[in-house]
């Protein structure tokens, strides 16, 4: 009896132990199952290029100084002009100041250094900063000689509509999931601070200064589905209309003051995230088909060719502002 009992013990003990074993693989089967499902999709439906990437940049211009005066190149914003990338040189900002190694084969000598030979750099654009921030950033910039031409660069907003992916109840400046109706002050506020923050920079610059304001891209290529993107985000149909009516906002502003200027990511962009296969075969579609953000993190920061885009959007509009094909260069 004692016998029958310890073998049936130990026939349960094996059992047992086959059994976790078979759920311990069953769940690294899931685990890997998924990672290369996720390598798949962002590399075949999602696929990063290299290269270059948006509008030719003409060359004549680069030819021209634009001004003997001190320059400073100054940025503001979140993650898009911090640079959050593996490769820092290879972000807008650096590569407006001077051509990285490497950089693409159309671009060597188009940069800023070129035409402003008296220029420096100060790079004050942080990851996960809203529009609160980055006001609350050109209130601490200090005044600079009246020698000197400032050319601003900033990204703002983008935060404000993301975060904090619907993780807590919206709010100013952390909006995710906000009602048309919620947000209307805070639409309210963020003119304001535009408007304080252009003010505030013509005042620390007095010498002059021309502000390139970026508006704002859309990773879901105007499809709307940001729980696509987020992880565990839930679904927000009233985002689109926030973002556009933001943008609205910084189109209004640069066009409220004759030494602001919008930078259009938003347009250029679409077609290059993660709907871009409906994009493409809508009114978008085009020869490149690569993603121009980076898919290893939750923000929809730019990867090198997004960046790269960037770059040369922010360019084509300074030539307009700085160059002038008749006398070869102009100051607004």
């Amino acid at each position: 009896m004692m016998m029958s009992e310890k073998a049936a013990e130990n026939k349960n003990v094996r059992k047992s132990r086959f059994i976790r074993i078979a759920v311990r693989t069953l769940q690294y089967f899931i685990i890997a199952t998924l990672v290369v499902a996720g390598i798949l999709y962002f590399n075949v439906y999602l696929p990063q290029g290299k290269g270059p990437a948006g509008p030719q940049v003409p060359a004549e211009p680069f030819k021209h100084v634009w001004s003997e005066k001190k320059a400073v190149l100054y940025g503001i914003g979140d993650d898009i002009t911090a640079g959050i990338i593996d490769r820092e040189d290879f972000s807008y900002f650096q590569r407006l100041v001077k051509n990285p190694p490497g950089d693409s084969p159309d671009m060597p000598g188009k940069n800023l250094s070129k035409v402003f030979p008296n220029l420096t750099a100060t790079n004050t654009g942080t990851s996960w900063s809203n529009s609160i921030n980055h006001r609350e950033a050109v209130g601490m910039m200090g005044v600079y000689p009246d020698d000197v031409l400032g050319i601003v660069v900033m990204s703002t907003g983008l935060n404000d509509i993301l975060h904090n992916y619907g993780k807590e109840p919206p709010r100013e400046g952390a909006m995710y999931g906000a009602t048309p109706e919620q947000a209307m002050p805070w639409l309210d506020d963020f003119q304001n601070r535009l408007d304080e923050m252009v003010m505030s920079i013509n005042h620390i610059f007095p010498g002059g200064c021309q502000i390139f304001i970026a508006n704002i891209y859309d990773p879901t290529d105007g499809a709307g589905f940001t729980n696509n993107w987020f992880a565990e985000a839930p679904q927000w149909p009233e985002g689109l209309a926030i973002l556009d009516a933001y943008n609205l906002i910084i189109k209004e502003c640069t066009n409220k003051y004759r030494n602001v200027h919008m930078v259009d990511i938003h347009k250029t962009f679409l077609g290059h995230g993660i709907h871009r296969e409906e994009v493409l075969h809508g009114n978008y579609k085009g020869e490149d088909r690569t993603c121009w953000y980076q898919t290893k993190g939750a923000d929809p920061s730019a990867n090198e060719q997004g960046q790269d885009a960037i770059r040369r959007l922010f360019l084509n509009e300074m030539i307009k502002v700085f160059y002038d094909a008749n006398d070869g260069h102009k100051m607004n």
